[in-house]
């Protein structure tokens, strides 16, 4: 199979896939021996994310943790703001432009109503009336009573506030392989994606050897912001792609799996921390935007979308981020 052609969808999004006997990785990951850290920059005042005290890599004071699990390990490190120089700035006008390039783009379809859909809260839809609301759409329930003389009560027609929103965590690789032009189709992505899913809850966390959470499920950050958050997040390190996926699982556990996915963008060159491929099937739907500009590994990346019942397409550059996003969504 391609990288850029469709995994398929095996099972029930509601029951984790079994990844069963897996061949080994074309690469060999580096062992962790210490936990990777979860940086938390979701709830400062400014724009960027820069270690103060101890850095990502000093956990001398964690005794208790089991070394090397790749279990998510929170810090007690406070987020600062990285300054920003000259270069930065005009990088970021770019990038901003190329987000709304994306966004403009973007053929997101809105999530489909149904009958099992969470009521109470959202927008007003006309229902079936299943016991609930008494406000009656007399035009819908006469163009029911029409085809259906003898009605039951799913004929009759009710306006309720239901839930139609999507969760999705977004992880962007920024690991020390994905400096520059990367970097910048990263950030653009982030951006398009934050301004498209407004009214959806988005969640997104950067990554390389540990990890930090830009914004967390229903804090809608706004769009300029979470790209200025990428751009002053450096990328560094060494790539582990098992650990963002954890930190994904556990901000969806509180989701139903109908509404729940994550999209990774990554070039999937997964060199350090456990086989990421497990962690995928624990997800209700894992996307792979694969980053194709240069060193990659499209056989992990092909793994790990098919375990997490979702799809990888192939991005060479920004230009590519909306048709591979608008497939994404539209099934």
């Amino acid at each position: 199979m391609a990288a850029d052609s469709p995994a398929r969808r095996p099972g029930d999004p509601r029951r984790p896939n079994r990844p069963g006997i897996l061949k080994p990785l074309r690469r060999k990951p580096k062992t962790l021996t210490e936990e990777p850290a979860l940086l938390d920059a979701s709830s400062g005042g400014g724009t960027g994310l820069a270690a103060t005290g101890r850095s990502p890599g000093d956990r001398s004071d964690r005794g208790g943790r089991r070394s090397g699990s790749g279990a998510p390990a929170t810090t007690d490190e406070e987020a600062a703001l990285a300054g920003a120089d000259a270069e930065a700035l005009a990088v970021d006008t770019e990038t901003l432009r190329r987000a709304r390039e994306i966004a403009a783009q973007l053929a997101v379809p809105r999530p489909r109503r149904d009958r099992t859909a969470r009521r109470g809260r959202g927008e007003v839809v006309s229902v079936p009336y299943l016991g609930g609301s008494d406000d009656i759409d007399m035009d819908r329930t006469l163009e029911q009573l029409t085809e259906h003389p003898v009605p039951e009560d799913e004929d009759i027609v009710v306006r309720e506030r239901v839930t139609t929103t999507r969760s999705v965590v977004l992880l962007v690789d920024l690991s020390g392989s994905m400096r520059g032009e990367r970097a910048r189709t990263a950030a653009a992505t982030v951006g398009a994606l934050g301004a498209e899913l407004f009214r959806d809850n988005l969640a997104v966390v950067a990554f390389w050897s540990d990890a930090a959470v830009l914004s967390h499920l229903g804090q809608h950050v706004a769009p300029e912001r979470l790209v200025e958050q990428m751009l002053r997040t450096p990328a560094r390190g060494l790539t582990n792609v098992a650990f963002p996926l954890q930190v994904a699982r556990r901000e969806l556990a509180r989701v139903p799996a109908r509404e729940a996915r994550a999209v990774l963008l990554s070039d999937c060159v997964h060199n350090a921390g456990p086989d990421p491929r497990p962690f995928a099937a624990k997800l209700p739907r894992l996307d792979v935007l694969l980053d194709t500009s240069g060193e990659q590994d499209p056989y992990l990346a092909r793994d790990l979308a098919r375990l997490g019942r979702g799809r990888v397409r192939q991005v060479r550059g920004y230009r590519d981020v909306a048709p591979a996003l608008s497939e994404f969504f539209s099934g």
